[in-house]
């Protein structure tokens, strides 16, 4: 380990929190790692959150913990601490940081009705292209306008709409403020001159000082969290970052030939870039890592939580993984709409639903769920084709996340359907890394261009299964349309001019 000092990361996701102390060139300190898993509440009506007093309360155990096994010598040679938070989550709170709703997730859907609203009343396609961030409900502007509906009350006193990092810090450090990157997750932030939409805000009636200012870094923790966490207490804390864009930094994929495929809960295809690449394309979103740095990409409402419905719901057997590897590319005779938990991109359909088709009393448990996977595959390789209209073709896919890194079955589909090199990234915990990385760039105490994890197996394409998965998309492609609807397809579609000339 490098002996020149420490940095703490600290992960705070939808299923778990994180934290791990990592030496300088952002290696994991063995058995120094910290993990608290959570559960949010869902519920059939749409709804995603969490106890905001919750999960700070394991944000602050998760931190205790790490320093109790970093030990006095080496928690004494903390240099700073990084933070990756979850995007897109919604919390209102008073003056005093005092939470008064819960957390809503970006995968809570109440809003769907909310959205349709809003599409309605706004040029949704100059939002999405001025806040890189589509109307739909995992982004504040929907989530604002169905709480007007339901909790008028929030309007009729001093609220202030934050992230959920955005109130850890405000309770940490007694200020409040927030990030470029997770400002510009919100929906509500316009990514050119990097400030709040006046305009947007106008129009869901929010007072300009209920959303917080835009920071850099937090030092100087408040007296209690000084007594709590003595070696943290005067360090340079980076204000929290987006965990996609903090995923691309720890696995390595810094600059455009290298794309991060992430796969935990959800999913996301990113690549990260320094300057706008002209108009962003119909399906995608654009964010900030920074001032200097863009992550544009696609997102999934679906991976690993498809993963796990299809063995619970299955009753899928052990050796799943080994049949899956011995199974023909799409030769089930099943077609699978992956949208259990809704659709992100391309469609951003508020309404989508998970469907399979094809089923026959000869359908075997395995066969569903590898129609699951390719589905989930299939998506990402239509989100890839549609970033190559943002930056040349990528010479690699690194990735990252459990329920990835976990079935080789799994990554060669990746492959096969994108029709690209998969490289499985080292970094298991590529937001956490990323944060680690983040902070020591911020202290001036390295370079992310010598940080690369490498990687380890690659996956390469096959070209008969890659012709199987193209077949195998068209089908997708006609359930959906039959199903949903027309799915945004081009991005002279995305107009809603355009629309209504068809």
């Amino acid at each position: 380990m490098a002996a020149g000092g420490y940095v703490v990361a600290l992960d705070v996701g939808t299923s778990s929190v994180r934290a791990i102390l990592h030496d300088l060139r952002a290696r994991p300190v063995p058995g120094v790692e910290v993990h608290l898993p959570h559960t949010p509440r869902l519920r059939q009506d749409g709804t995603a959150e969490a106890d905001a007093d919750a999960l700070a309360n394991l944000a602050e155990r998760a931190l205790t913990e790490v320093l109790r096994l970093a030990g006095s010598k080496r928690a004494a040679r903390i240099e700073g601490a990084g933070v990756s938070s979850f995007w897109h989550g919604l919390v209102a709170a008073d003056d005093s940081a005092r939470a008064l709703t819960p957390v809503y997730l970006w995968s809570d859907s109440r809003s769907s009705e909310a959205t349709e609203k809003l599409r309605g009343r706004l040029d949704a396609e100059l939002v999405r292209l001025s806040t890189g961030c589509p109307i739909h409900p995992s982004y504040w502007p929907s989530k604002l306008e169905w709480l007007r509906t339901v909790r008028p009350d929030l309007w009729k006193r001093q609220v202030r709409w934050l992230s959920f990092a955005d109130l850890l810090y405000w309770r940490w450090f007694g200020r409040l403020g927030t990030s470029l990157s997770m400002a510009s997750g919100t929906g509500l932030f316009r990514l050119a001159d990097r400030q709040w939409d006046d305009d947007l805000s106008k129009q869901l009636r929010l007072k300009p000082a209920s959303l917080p200012p835009i920071g850099n870094v937090e030092q100087g923790l408040t007296d209690e969290f000084r007594r709590r966490w003595p070696p943290l207490a005067d360090v340079p804390w980076q204000l929290p970052v987006g965990d996609g864009a903090l995923a691309n930094l720890g696995s390595g994929c810094i600059t455009p030939t290298r794309r991060a495929l992430t796969i935990g809960t959800s999913g996301a295809l990113r690549v990260l870039h320094r300057e706008p690449r002209g108009p962003l394309p119909a399906g995608l979103w654009c964010y900030r890592l920074d001032a200097d740095r863009l992550v544009t990409g696609g997102a999934l409402s679906n991976g690993g939580n498809l993963h796990a419905w299809l063995a619970a719901t299955i009753r899928l057997s052990d050796g799943l993984e080994g049949k899956l590897r011995r199974l023909a590319p799409a030769a089930h005779g099943l077609t699978f709409l992956p949208h259990l938990a809704g659709e992100r991109s391309l469609g951003y359909a508020p309404h989508a639903f998970g469907a399979i088709a094809g089923l026959t009393s000869a359908t075997a448990p395995e066969a569903i769920a590898q129609a699951g996977l390719e589905a989930v595959a299939i998506e990402c390789a239509a989100i890839n084709r549609r970033l190559d209209e943002v930056v040349p073709r990528a010479s690699r896919l690194v990735a990252s996340g459990a329920a990835l890194l976990s079935s080789r079955a799994w990554l060669q589909m990746m492959a096969d359907a994108i029709g690209r090199p998969v490289a499985a990234g080292r970094s298991r915990e590529a937001s956490s890394r990323g944060a680690a990385i983040f902070a020591i760039e911020g202290l001036g105490l390295g370079d992310p261009t010598r940080m690369d994890p490498g990687v380890g197996r690659v996956f390469k394409p096959r070209p008969a299964a890659s012709r199987a998965y193209r077949k195998a998309e068209a089908r997708q492609e006609a359930l959906y349309k039959a199903l949903i609807g027309d799915r945004i397809l081009d991005t002279a579609a995305a107009s809603p001019r355009s629309a209504a000339k068809r």
